[in-house]
């Protein structure tokens, strides 16, 4: 008789990871969102396309920017480095000493045209997903990656014992092959600290006060394992010991890999880019059909053509969770939600400065930050 998948093993585990606001990445989607932020409040009709780079000392923005606001673009950038905590020249990057190169120009004419009429400012497909494996209806292994990443600065934050900004986690959760979430089998801790902080009491700091005051308990067990800075020490970090660059981190800005993803970033991007906007809503539209109950998994595809109104196409797919047939879903989708850029900047009220809140720590699932596509609608 042939061997089928449950007679060599009763389950599969997924990772997700997770990096702290002080990632060079990170330090990048922060400084391209806060300089949309500060457009927006002063020209609600901005076109900004703003993208960073920073490597060593040194920050380089580039991009399009059309806006008729006053942007002290370097102030900007320095004020966010100065508010993420890289304070120390010593450790070769730090808000006062870095070196700033403005690369921005106005945005092409030709793209101006295409979206003068709210349609689409580009091509492209994007992803939206919920689950309930979380109360947030979020997927689990991501969920905790962030818990620690969060954690991580709440301590650094409020203590001097030599953690620094630049960090990293992972959690491998192993499912049964229901798809229930059946305890964590790994978790991976990297932090960037002093030289004062040893390896061994960085371990313990991060064990008992990061991992062990986030993660729930009835999930950890003898057989869990715990790889704290398993390279060693961690002393060069941020952007000396690697280059950071806005919209790398797709993945954990999103469902941590548990749901496909279009491949356009977010930060830096002004709503009429519906890399951005159409995401958002399509986790509302996503979070919405799972929280009324008509299905337990919902991966949401739209697709658009720049200049274009309406989507040209919009896929539902609930891994056969369905309550009610596809076809009754999808027109509950086509009657309750507007799925074109217009439609979806009012909606969400999306020409608000809300974005840098978005560019640490994961877009979706972060319902006390208040981000609007986290309300569900009644459906």
């Amino acid at each position: 008789m042939a061997l089928t998948s449950r007679d060599y093993k009763l389950s599969y585990i997924f990772t997700s990871e997770s990096v702290s606001e002080g990632h060079p990445d990170k330090i990048c989607d922060q400084i391209s969102d806060a300089i949309l932020d500060e457009c927006l409040k002063q020209d609600k009709q901005s076109r900004v396309a703003c993208e960073t780079l920073v490597k060593n000392n040194t920050v380089v923005l580039a991009g399009e920017i059309s806006s008729k606001a006053f942007i002290d673009h370097e102030k900007i950038a320095r004020d966010v480095v100065k508010n993420i905590g890289y304070l120390d020249q010593e450790l070769g990057f730090s808000y006062e000493s870095f070196e700033f190169i403005n690369l921005l120009s106005q945005q092409s004419a030709d793209i101006a045209k295409g979206i003068s009429n709210l349609g689409s400012g580009d091509q492209g497909l994007m992803f939206g997903y919920a689950c309930k494996e979380t109360k947030e209806l979020m997927p689990l292994p991501i969920s905790l990656a962030h818990k620690l990443t969060l954690k991580h600065a709440e301590v650094r934050r409020s203590s001097d014992d030599g953690l620094l900004p630049d960090a990293k986690s992972q959690v491998s959760v192993e499912y049964d092959l229901n798809y229930n979430p059946k305890r964590i089998d790994s978790i991976v801790f990297s932090s960037q600290h002093s030289k004062d902080l040893s390896l061994d009491k960085l371990r313990e700091l991060i064990r008992e006060e990061i991992i062990n005051k986030s993660l729930p308990i009835d999930l950890l067990d003898a057989e869990t394992k715990y790889l704290i800075n398993p390279a060693g020490e961690f002393n060069i970090g941020g952007p000396v010991g690697d280059s950071g660059l806005t919209g790398r981190k797709i993945i954990v800005d999103t469902y941590g890999g548990m749901a496909r993803h279009g491949g356009g970033c977010f930060s830096g991007k002004d709503p009429t880019k519906v890399d951005r906007s159409a995401a958002y809503a399509l986790r509302q539209v996503a979070k919405s059909l799972v929280h009324a109950g008509l299905c337990s998994y919902c991966e949401v595809q739209s697709s658009y053509a720049i200049g274009v109104v309406e989507p040209t196409s919009i896929f539902i797919n609930t891994f056969e969770s369905e309550k009610k047939p596809i076809e009754e879903i999808q027109a509950i989708v086509d009657e309750s939600f507007n799925l074109t850029p217009a439609g979806i900047i009012n909606n969400l009220n999306l020409l608000e400065p809300i974005y840098l809140k978005t560019a640490s720590y994961g877009h979706f699932g972060r319902e006390d930050q208040g981000f609007s596509w986290e309300d569900t609608k009644d459906l």
